[in-house]
């Protein structure tokens, strides 16, 4: 005879389990994203990437290297809203923060070889600046390659203003000069765009020359990446991939952020190849992989207006997604952490989506 304690908590577990799943959903992404999370998983990426764009999303490139077989490129919406060019899914993009990976690179480099200390004060890299910048005789290099610095970050700072070029990197500089520390060196994490520009100034005055042509040299032309750029002045303005703010037409391509961290500009294709280098160790000798995978991490989002990319790498199925969206604002971005992280935005809703279909 089945146990009649046995049926009263079945029944309860039927009422009770989705009032929790209502729960889940609300917490994780807000009602009018619930549509996009709940959906069923399609067959394919491409039936994937082309849903996305019934979601507001105006255009939408998906890169793909998945172990022993070729690279897959997806593309779905517009390239060019106004000349109503399709996406291309070679485009040229902002890659915003990203950069961040190709300048902690550059840092496990040159640490390695002895020009860099990680354990040196940024008292001791910018003297000039040992006054302006609380605790910058404790802060160090380290310390700063990992948002664990304590320095405010400009972008939150009074006075920044995404919607306009940002060509003056002093100025962004000055936003948070002769402020208080957000906290004591080492004491937390704290992501801040304030740490690279340093870092950026740092590897200039260390190696005489700026740290964007180390990069090219050091790092892209070894992988033979071709369509990566540090600046917007470097690329040809029609191979960018235009960028929208959600239910505007306005083209924010020709917004300019030249601040290191997050200027960069490549495809989709250029992107991956870099990152599965990074990952599986063929862009790094051992003793460099040994102080990148002490500082920093493997994987990254960006977001400036009009661009939100996600690039990760999946070593249980070795393979490497680069996502690129062109829209941003409304309920377009949220955060997630990549490898296997909650989204609260539509473009890593479907961004865990493709992964979870490729995983099948």
């Amino acid at each position: 005879m089945e146990n009649p304690n046995k049926r009263r908590a079945v029944r309860l577990l039927r009422i009770v389990m989705p009032i929790v799943a209502i729960i889940i959903i609300i917490v994780i992404a807000p009602l009018d994203l619930v549509p996009a999370w709940i959906a069923p998983l399609p067959d394919t990426v491409q039936e994937q990437v082309d849903e996305a764009i019934d979601y507001g999303l105006d255009g939408i490139i998906v890169y793909v290297d998945q172990a022993d077989k070729a690279p897959q490129f997806y593309a779905a919406g517009w390239k060019n809203k106004l000349t109503q060019e399709p996406a291309d899914p070679h485009a040229l993009f902002r890659i915003a923060s990203i950069s961040k990976l190709y300048m902690a690179t550059a840092v496990a480099k040159l640490a390695a070889d002895g020009t860099l200390s990680l354990d040196k004060t940024l008292a001791d890299y910018l003297p000039d600046l040992a006054d302006r910048i609380e605790n910058a005789d404790q802060i160090t290099l380290r310390m700063m390659v990992q948002h664990r610095s304590g320095i405010p970050n400009f972008t939150d700072a009074d006075g920044w203003d995404w919607f306009t070029s940002q060509t003056d990197i002093d100025e962004a500089l000055e936003l948070v000069l002769d402020k208080p520390a957000d906290f004591a060196p080492d004491a937390r994490y704290s992501y801040s765009n304030t740490n690279y520009l340093l870092i950026g100034r740092i590897l200039d005055n260390v190696l005489g020359y700026s740290h964007q042509q180390y990069i090219a040299d050091e790092i892209l032309a070894p992988l033979g990446l071709t369509h990566t750029y540090s600046l917007l002045s470097q690329v040809n303005y029609d191979d960018l991939a235009s960028g929208y703010w959600y239910e505007y037409d306005d083209d924010l391509r020709q917004l300019d952020h030249v601040i290191p961290g997050g200027s960069m500009i490549a495809t989709a294709e250029d992107v991956g190849i870099f990152l599965r280098a990074l990952n599986d160790g063929s862009l790094l000798n051992d003793d460099e992989q040994a102080i990148y995978s002490s500082i920093y991490e493997y994987e990254h989002t960006g977001w400036v207006p009009g661009y939100h990319s996600i690039a990760g790498y999946y070593e249980d199925m070795d393979t490497v997604v680069v996502q690129f969206v062109s829209t941003t604002g409304g309920d377009t971005w949220g955060t997630a952490n990549i490898v296997g992280g909650k989204a609260t935005g539509i473009s890593t809703i479907i961004y865990n989506r493709i992964v979870r279909i490729l995983s099948r």
